[in-house]
């Protein structure tokens, strides 16, 4: 968005989080909290974004880096004096969008509304506002006529004030220009030494200039973090609107309560999510998929008709069609061709399955590369690592593995081999062989007698 630029403060370290994190990098659906609200920034069109840092700055601004212009507050002397720092970055003839690192229930609808309001209306400010059943603890707005007249804090307002429903978010829009020249003439006038930033509003309404108001349709987008309670209600609320968004776009799921899904997650149509399934990160489910029940899917990519069920599966690709679970661990670095069938109680890492290929359960694939139409049997066992080193396995299409097999690496195994069952593979198998390594089977008559006199 041209000649916009958006200011979050998250300098603030947070005290009743109880925490050695910063507030804003607490996590919810996912995200940290100032990931959310720089999201919607960033789908705003929004290029110039400045982020207020103070108490935990390195690892605000290691997760901002490339995406803000970071801004450090050495003293945190209130929001006023956070925005002073960056008036030196403001352009005077660009609006200014000011948001909180805490509150990542903003919606991009309506700070798009915001915007268009505040520019609009041709106002100096505009403060988006919300009415709250139960406002305690929020600064009230003042009207006289609907015309905007101020902002009393919960511990100053007059007992009438504090019957107003009508609440400040702590999200605004500027006038550069106006909002530097306001920013000079604040002074910390309080028992606590800080500059605050409603401040501003008097100092603009003394000048007569035009102040508006934007009311959120949506109450709960003003809910800001101030501890653990209330990080875990605003994530509930945002879970509950990532589920129905899905389900708005063609997403079926079973028991949407017990299902959760992050925000940064995308799912095509015709997925179906079944009960106790947690969708994390950045994982992309394709049309058709069926996942769950109790399955985790993290910063995966599931094609399209896959099933997925009882599973863990973390940074891996799974094919179109491919069938996982119950209870199969993938790994990262794993990778699922079209057709291949991932049964119970197996481990893949790092390893890629080709098309049509079955491990079908109870064994551990590591660092190895399978072809096409490989059958593994149960009890597989890739010997990748031996204390200081790991090595590859090489299977070739076609190849049958016959169960309880143990693979030495580094071993390759050619096209269209066969294991025997029980064997130990420590030498590479040439294409279309039979390889069988057991020790002469013994056979003591009588050796239960003996062991008994």
């Amino acid at each position: 968005m041209s000649q916009c630029t958006a200011v979050i403060l998250a300098a603030g370290k947070g005290t009743r989080m109880k925490s050695e994190l910063p507030k804003v990098m607490h996590r919810m659906a996912g995200q940290p909290l100032i990931g959310h609200v720089l999201d919607k920034v960033q789908k705003l069109g929004i290029e110039e974004v400045l982020t207020i840092v103070g108490h935990g700055r390195e690892l605000v601004a290691e997760y901002l880096a490339g995406q803000s212009t970071i801004i450090v507050q050495e003293e945190q002397l209130g929001t006023g004096h956070a925005l002073m720092q960056a008036v030196p970055y403001l352009k005077d003839e660009s609006t200014v969008l000011v948001l909180s690192g805490d509150q990542p229930l903003l919606s991009v609808e309506t700070l798009r509304l915001l915007l268009d309001w505040h520019r609009n209306s041709g106002a100096a400010a505009t403060v988006l506002s919300a009415i709250m059943a139960n406002p305690f603890g929020y600064g009230r707005i003042l009207k006289e006529k609907d015309l905007f007249k101020g902002i009393i804090e919960e511990k100053d307002a007059d007992p009438k004030q504090k019957e107003i429903k009508e609440i400040n978010t702590g999200t605004y829009c500027f006038q550069s220009s106006v909002l530097k020249a306001a920013l000079q003439k604040i002074t910390p006038q309080n028992v606590q030494g800080e500059y605050y930033l409603t401040d501003v509003f008097e100092i603009l309404l003394a000048q007569g200039a035009k102040i508006e108001t934007l009311c959120t349709e949506d109450s709960s987008e003003a809910l800001g973090i101030n501890n653990r309670v209330q990080l875990a209600e605003a994530e509930e609320i945002l879970y509950d609107r990532i589920r129905k968004h899905w389900m708005m776009e063609g997403v079926t799921i079973v028991n949407p309560s017990s299902v959760f899904v992050d925000a940064q997650a995308v799912l095509a149509k015709d997925v179906i999510l079944l009960p106790f399934t947690f969708i994390k990160g950045k994982t992309r489910i394709e049309e058709g998929a069926v996942i769950g029940p109790g399955t985790t899917i993290i910063d995966s990519h599931c094609g399209k008709g896959c099933q997925i069920e009882n599973s863990v599966v973390r940074e891996a690709i799974i094919g179109e069609r491919a069938m996982v679970g119950p209870f199969a661990y993938l790994r990262p670095g794993t990778v699922l061709e079209k057709g291949v069938k991932i049964g119970d109680f197996v481990e893949i890492k790092n390893s890629v399955v080709g098309e049509g290929s079955k491990v079908p359960h109870l064994s551990y694939i590591g660092d190895s590369r399978l072809g096409k139409n490989v059958n593994i049997g149960a009890g597989t066992i890739t010997c990748n690592y031996d204390g200081q080193n790991k090595y590859p396995t090489i299977i070739g299409d076609n190849c049958f593995v016959g169960s309880n097999t143990n693979f030495v690496a580094p071993v390759k195994i050619g096209a269209g081999s066969v294991i025997g069952a029980g064997s130990t593979i420590t030498k590479d198998v040439p294409p279309k062989a039979l390889a069988v390594e057991r020790s002469q089977q013994k056979i003591i008559e009588n050796w239960q007698k003996a062991k008994d006199k």
